[in-house]
């Protein structure tokens, strides 16, 4: 499990295809700093952040999209507010260009008030961050999503480890459809991950027919204290960067 400390970046940010970068992101800013956000947003962007019943709720979806459109620019040499996005049937955004950017490959996920993203040059990719709470449902959560193999490794923990391998698990899912890019199309029962507390991050098995667990590398991640993450990342032969989003 990743723990080292997440450096601040440089200035020359390149991204090669043994590189996956990994960036952490607090989502509480200032006023000043949220106004300068809300300028680099596409208007169905914008759209969207309105539609949120809960002010605080759109301040983090401007920010999340804000930071993602900045460090794309890093990457891509291109002014934040000029990046377009595209999005597949299973709504997974991309890069709508036809040129070298292309072949970059990112995902985002946030909970509470961090995001991570993560960066890759032409490799399937997919991240996900969950803070660690209560949660009354937890049992039929995991009874309805999970694999017979998962819940087993679940119940079989002390109960005191319980709750850090559903959240284990849950992330480690999560990481996994969205680097497949078939969103909840591909059912949660039918691949199996591993979740106990201190063992390293797996995909065990999958039993999805256009699919095998060996494509595929798993890593967990430490972003904060009361939070879990992962990273799912096709292929083998990659290092992983962590770094601390500055703003």
């Amino acid at each position: 499990m990743t723990s080292q400390p997440w450096r601040l970046p440089h200035d020359d940010m390149t991204i090669s295809a043994r590189d996956v970068h990994v960036w952490r992101a607090s989502l509480s800013v200032s006023e000043t700093r949220l106004a300068d956000f809300h300028a680099i947003l596409a208007d169905d962007e914008l759209a969207r952040a309105a539609r949120f019943r809960n002010p605080l709720h759109s301040a983090y979806y401007t920010v999340g999209r804000g930071v993602l459109r900045m460090l794309l620019g890093r990457y891509l040499n291109r002014q934040p507010q000029d990046i377009r996005f595209a999005y597949t049937d299973y709504g997974k955004p991309f890069i709508a260009i036809e040129d070298t950017a292309a072949t970059l490959r990112f995902n985002l996920s946030h909970s509470q008030d961090l995001a991570l993203y993560a960066f890759t040059q032409q490799r399937a990719i997919g991240i996900d961050i969950e803070y660690i709470r209560p949660l009354p449902s937890r049992d039929r959560i995991a009874k309805q999503f999970f694999s017979p193999h998962e819940n087993q490794a679940l119940l079989a923990l002390p109960a005191a480890q319980q709750a850090i391998g559903f959240f284990n698990c849950w992330t480690r899912k999560e990481a996994y459809i969205k680097a497949h890019g078939e969103g909840l199309s591909l059912p949660l029962n039918q691949f199996d991950v591993s979740l106990a507390p201190g063992e390293p991050a797996t995909l065990l098995e999958t039993r999805v027919a256009s699919d095998h667990a060996e494509r595929w590398a798993l890593h967990a991640l430490l972003p904060g204290a009361n939070y879990r993450a992962a990273l799912a990342v096709e292929g083998h032969d990659w290092a992983l960067s962590a770094w601390q989003w500055p703003g």
